[in-house]
């Protein structure tokens, strides 16, 4: 979609790698200004720079979204080269406990929820006041069908994804006046770092009658969310998963 996003900003955060780089490398090709964001700066600085090399245009700034003060610098950053922004795309994720809840490591659970939920609480939270002063905008939680169902040793990532969408319900309704929408997209299973390897017996990588995607599957309904007019859907979960698990 070539010039869909034209005169638009859009941070992703996450934009290193996977879905999140897809989706940053898609809205530098349509024009937006991408602020590329990881806690890995050589893979956000790689995506800028593909990004730029197509004729886009980017920045890239480090920030781990579970520290509050990382992300102020990283949108200031933003503002300062940009102007502002309109888009803000709530990517970064973490899966670091995959056993069932007796035999799982504390410390691996409650940091999985920190980066899937307190860090998308405070991307979104820290984003608001700058979307205000653009007249509105648009935030993007990437979700998950976990976070809507449940299965076996996934109780970390599924409580995080389930309160991520709640999160959404509940922002769509307190930024609604401002012309801020915010909607959930559920990827379903996407070969990515996170997946790779053989599945576990509970994994969604299993469900041979699932689509399994690429990271480029996700982009069409990314741009979706992020080209809906001011009076658009908010408060809605999107899904590209064939069925509820």
């Amino acid at each position: 979609m070539t010039g869909a996003l034209k005169g638009r900003v859009a941070v992703v955060t996450g934009a290193g790698r996977g879905i999140g780089q897809a989706i940053a490398e898609a809205f530098g090709s349509a024009g937006a200004f991408v602020m590329c964001t990881a806690r890995t700066l050589a893979e956000i600085e790689a995506a800028r720079d593909r990004i730029v090399a197509a004729g886009g245009k980017a920045m890239a700034a480090a920030a781990d979204v579970t520290d509050p003060a990382a992300i102020e610098r990283m949108y200031a950053a933003t503002v300062g080269t940009a102007g502002g922004f309109d888009i803000v795309v709530v990517n970064a994720g973490a899966n670091a406990e995959r056993r069932p809840v007796a035999q799982s490591d504390p410390t691996a659970w409650r940091r999985t929820i920190e980066v899937n939920l307190i860090g998308a609480y405070h991307t979104a939270r820290l984003a608001i006041p700058h979307l205000k002063r653009r007249g509105g905008g648009k935030i993007v939680m990437i979700g998950s069908g976990l976070g809507h169902s449940s299965r076996m040793g996934n109780s970390a990532y599924s409580v995080s994804k389930a309160g991520l969408w709640m999160l959404t319900r509940v922002l769509a309704e307190e930024v609604r006046a401002d012309g801020i929408a915010v909607n959930e997209l559920i990827p379903g299973p996407v070969r990515t770092a996170m997946t790779q390897g053989p599945p576990g017996p509970s994994s969604v990588m299993n469900l041979k009658e699932e689509w399994i995607k690429s990271p480029a599957d996700v982009v069409p309904l990314a741009m979706f969310l992020a080209t809906q007019p001011a009076e658009g859907p908010t408060g809605q979960s999107f899904s590209l998963m064939r069925r509820t698990y």
